[in-house]
Parts: C-alpha cells; sequence; structure tokens
C-alpha cells in the first residue's frame, strides 16, 4: 500500500460498557478479592444519589416516596430515603408485597430504618409528593413485571413527581434495553461503576432520563483481568485519528477507489467521495456512470473519474483501467447506488475476488452480496492473509444478508452482527439508532453513543461508508477506521444538528459538519486533558 504508515497519540479512553452478568461478577470481586463490604458500596452508592438528586431537585428538603424492592437495589432505595430523612425531608417509604424475602444486606437497611422510628408501607401511599425514589428492580431483573411490581410502576408513572431511578429503571433489561413488561419512566437515572449496556440501547435509553454514572467503589481494577465485551466513546475523545506527518503529500495520505453511483443515482456517489475526502485520505476516483460526470465534477472537482459505457458499448477498454485503477488505489468502497443490474453484480465480483485490496462493502453492494451466494462462500472460504473487508449494512440491509426479518434485525443487534462477521470474516457495522461494530473472532465490541435521530435521512450512510474508506486509505486497521468513522460520523450529526436541528438536517449539512468534527478530535488530541471520573 501507498499509504503512510499509521502514527497514533493514543490518548483516547474507552468508557466500558457492562452487562448485568458482568457487573454482578465486578460487584462480586471488589468484595470477595478486595474486601469491601457490601453495606459500605450500597452506602456510597446512596450518597451519590442524593447528591445528584439535590443537583437535580436542588437541596431544600420536600416530599419523597421512596419504592423498594426486596433485593439490593432496594437496599440502595431505602439508603437514599435514609439520608434524605435525616436531611429533614419528609420521605414515605414502600415495599410492595412480602418484605421478608430481601437479600441480607436490603435487611439491614430495614433494621436501621426502623431504629430511626421509620415506618416501611407495603402498598403505594397516594398523596402529593416532589421526588420519587424507584428502587424497585436492579439491574439483574430478568422476568416481565407483573401483578403488584406492575401496579407500582404504573402509579410511579403516573405521578406528577420528578422520578429518580437507583442504577436502571425498573422494567428495563440492562443487558438489551427491552421492556420487561412495563417500566419506569425516569427523568434521572443514577448508575453506578459503569454504564449498562441496555441504558444505551432503546428504548431503554428514553426511559433512563439523564443518566448519570457515578463510581462508588467498583472500577477497573474489580474486573480481575476479565474486562467488559462493550465499550463505547464519549462525546469530547481523542487520539483517534492517525498523526499527518508535515512532509506528506497527497499520495501519502492514501488514495481511495470509489464505485459508486448509477445513471439514476448520483448523490450516493457525489456524497461518499465529498466524505472521503473529508476524512483525511489525500486521493480518492469515483468510478460511476458516464451521466454523472458533470454533477461529480462540480460537486467534487478534487476527484478523478473513470466512467463506465452505456449498454451495448465496447467494455474492452473500461475494464483495463479499472483494473489500473485497482492497482493505483490502497482501498476500494463498493455500493452506494450502484443499483442492482448485471453491471453492479460484474463490479462487485471484481472488487470481491479480483482484489486483495481493505475493501469497504455499502448499501447496494450488500444486498447484492445477500443474494450470491458463492461471494459469500469466498469470503468465508478464503485462506492466506486477512484481508480487510467491512460491511455496514443498516437492519433492513443485514436481515437480507443474515437471514430473517428486520426485527429480528433489531432484537438481535448485540449478537447477531459478531454471528455475521465470524460466517464471513468481516468486520460488521451495523446502524440502528445506537451503531455497533464488531470484528471477528470476539474481542472488544464498539456501541456507538454520538449522533442523533436526524441523522436518519438519505444519504447519512453514503457518508459514513465514505468516511470509514478515507481513514482505511490512510492506513488504519479494519475495526479501528470502522469505529473511528461511526464515531466522528455521530460527532458530525451533532454537529449539524445543533446548526440545523434534527428535524431539518441533511446529509449534506453532515457533510459540512466533518471538518468540525475532526478539528475539534483533534484538538482534543494535541491537549493533555485528564478524563475524570466522579
Amino acid at each position: 500500500m501507498g499509504a503512510f504508515a499509521l502514527s497514533l497519540e493514543r490518548r483516547s479512553m474507552k468508557e466500558y460498557l457492562v452487562t448485568a452478568q458482568e457487573m454482578k461478577r465486578y460487584d462480586a470481586n471488589t468484595i470477595g478479592e478486595f474486601g469491601m463490604p457490601g453495606l459500605v458500596l450500597m452506602e456510597r452508592a446512596a450518597l451519590c444519589t442524593v447528591e445528584e438528586l439535590q443537583r437535580a431537585c436542588g437541596s431544600i428538603p420536600c416530599r419523597v416516596l421512596v419504592a423498594a424492592g426486596c433485593g439490593n437495589n432496594g437496599g440502595d432505595g431505602l439508603a437514599v430515603g435514609r439520608l434524605l430523612l435525616l436531611a429533614g425531608y419528609e420521605v414515605t417509604f414502600v415495599m410492595p408485597g412480602e418484605g421478608g424475602r430481601c437479600t441480607e444486606e436490603t435487611g439491614r437497611q430495614i433494621t436501621v430504618l426502623e431504629r430511626y422510628g421509620a415506618h416501611i408501607f407495603s402498598t403505594m401511599q397516594d398523596g402529593e409528593y416532589d421526588i420519587v425514589v424507584d428502587a424497585l428492580f436492579g439491574v439483574g431483573l430478568s422476568r416481565d413485571v407483573a401483578g403488584i411490581w406492575q401496579e407500582a410502576v404504573a402509579w410511579i408513572n403516573r405521578s406528577s413527581a420528578f422520578v429518580c431511578s437507583v442504577d436502571i429503571p425498573s422494567g428495563i433489561d440492562a443487558d438489551t434495553g427491552r421492556v420487561l413488561g412495563c417500566a419506569v419512566e425516569a427523568d434521572l437515572t443514577v448508575t453506578y461503576g459503569f454504564r449498562k449496556v441496555g441504558q444505551l440501547l432503546y428504548p431503554g435509553a428514553a426511559c433512563c432520563g439523564t443518566l448519570v454514572c457515578r463510581q462508588m467503589g467498583i472500577d477497573e481494577r474489580s474486573f480481575l483481568h476479565r474486562e467488559p465485551c462493550w465499550y463505547t466513546y464519549g462525546r469530547e475523545e481523542k487520539g483517534l485519528l492517525p498523526v499527518r506527518p508535515a512532509d506528506g503529500n497527497k499520495g501519502t495520505f492514501g488514495k481511495a477507489l470509489l464505485i459508486a453511483g448509477s445513471e439514476k443515482i448520483g448523490g450516493a456517489a457525489m456524497m461518499a467521495a465529498k466524505s472521503t475526502f473529508r476524512a483525511g485520505a489525500g486521493m480518492v476516483k469515483v468510478v460511476t456512470a458516464r451521466e454523472n460526470r458533470t454533477a461529480l465534477q462540480q460537486f467534487v472537482p478534487e476527484a478523478m473519474l473513470l466512467t463506465y459505457p452505456r449498454e451495448g458499448e465496447a467494455e474492452a477498454g473500461f475494464l483495463a483501467e479499472l483494473e489500473e485503477a485497482e492497482k493505483w488505489a490502497d482501498c476500494i468502497l463498493i455500493g452506494p447506488g450502484i443499483g442492482t443490474g448485471e453491471r453492479a453484480h460484474e463490479l462487485l465480483r471484481f472488487a470481491l475476488l479480483k482484489s486483495t485490496l481493505p475493501l469497504v462493502i455499502d448499501a447496494d453492494g450488500i444486498n447484492l452480496l445477500a443474494g450470491d451466494r458463492k461471494l459469500q462462500s469466498a469470503m468465508a472460504d478464503r485462506e492466506g492473509p486477512e484481508r480487510t473487508i467491512i460491511l455496514t449494512p443498516h437492519p433492513g440491509e443485514f436481515a437480507g444478508i443474515f437471514g430473517g426479518t428486520v426485527r429480528e434485525a433489531k432484537e438481535g443487534l448485540l449478537r447477531h452482527p459478531g454471528e455475521l462477521a465470524d460466517r464471513l470474516h468481516c468486520v460488521v457495522v451495523c446502524k440502528d439508532a445506537r451503531t455497533v461494530v464488531v470484528q471477528p473472532g470476539g474481542g472488544h465490541r464498539y456501541l456507538n453513543t454520538t449522533g442523533n435521530c436526524g441523522m436518519a435521512t438519505a444519504g447519512s450512510g453514503d457518508v459514513l461508508a465514505g468516511m470509514i474508506t478515507g481513514l482505511l486509505a490512510q492506513g488504519m486497521a479494519g475495526m479501528e477506521a470502522a469505529v473511528t468513522g461511526v464515531y466522528l460520523h455521530g460527532c458530525a450529526g451533532d454537529l449539524a444538528a445543533a446548526l440545523k436541528t434534527e428535524t431539518a438536517m441533511t446529509a449534506t449539512d453532515l457533510l459540512d459538519c466533518i471538518a468540525e468534527a475532526v478539528r475539534l478530535q483533534g484538538r482534543a488530541a494535541a491537549g493533555n486533558t485528564e478524563v475524570t471520573i466522579c
């Protein structure tokens, strides 16, 4: 490859996201391996929650109802209520159902409350409250909420009070974000140690309200060399982009070959080409229909063009030029707007079978691949040095190539992309409200938290495909390019929404904001700012 050797200043810091099982293990490690008493962790969690409640609602004592379950989440809630009681708040405590089935720690919290003279009711108490503390169920919930618990959740959701959920809104699956029958709709959720995967996936993310993560004694040392599977990056990440040598030239920064656009769809090629440049590629050549020449030259005058002949015209000259372009390039993108006709199919076969360059397959390229079992087998059975191939499907395209329905693709967002990555030996970028990036063989998996619903607009995927391609052209590894592209794409989307609103923004606005997203990321990389976890 002619691209420059990648040089990175690795100042970026992953934010680990945990599942319920992982959090339970880290909690046990903290207690068992480090000797931290569970009641101390519970007290610290309660202190953190009270601080966040007072930050949100003010510190003037008011009327509070604490709805607690029998598990340790309920113990956290009872401790929150006790601290508020001691601070002068008027606190009502409710534990629906039988209190005798409580965990040891929660039983201890009940004893402490009783010694302070507090009464714990067994049914929800009607009245006027300023704050409701939801501590019915924690991250260990795995069954649908029903019976008296369903009634308690409904009571909380009917309340006009400010609702604060302890660790996670009751009724949300901590791993998937799924609503288990019903769920509390919180204004504030204070979670501990690490954010949970289900708090970032919808509909769980919407039920959390404002999500605040506080450190209360369980940190990365509690992993004991068993790190969480999932991670994300924050909105002010640094050190992700390759450092550009001061004496580089346009060839130094990579040459990208884009096979995009068709005679009726030219915009996709223009979006992808512009975003490839915006991501830092030095040179871009676009293979497209002749009808797109003028528009491409006007929209992306920096790009070189190779147009294929109309139907019935000689193909030999074009194929020879295509082969020369492949030899010239450092990576290939195929798919945006190419259609699903025979010419597009031939171009996909060329990119997959005749080249060994890093390859991004997007949009129509994925649809064509989904219908061609031979090409899928060629990907699955290939031998020798592992070639970088990145697929960038949205849920509909993913369902087509993986099998199943769009609903199944969305529900399996955390599982199925990894299975497809292993099957086809490729990096998979599954685009949704939360985009996931996975690579074959397991390892860490990325869940993106930048971006917004305004990015659900035509052309947004073409911009992302171009950005990933531009990073590949500069020599980034497949997983790294995909993660960085997705992250910066979301950052550009947030900037565009701030300027244009989520309703009015378009993919062209995304293009205009890539430069600012890159500038801000680069500015962060140049600093020495430390990440503080409160």
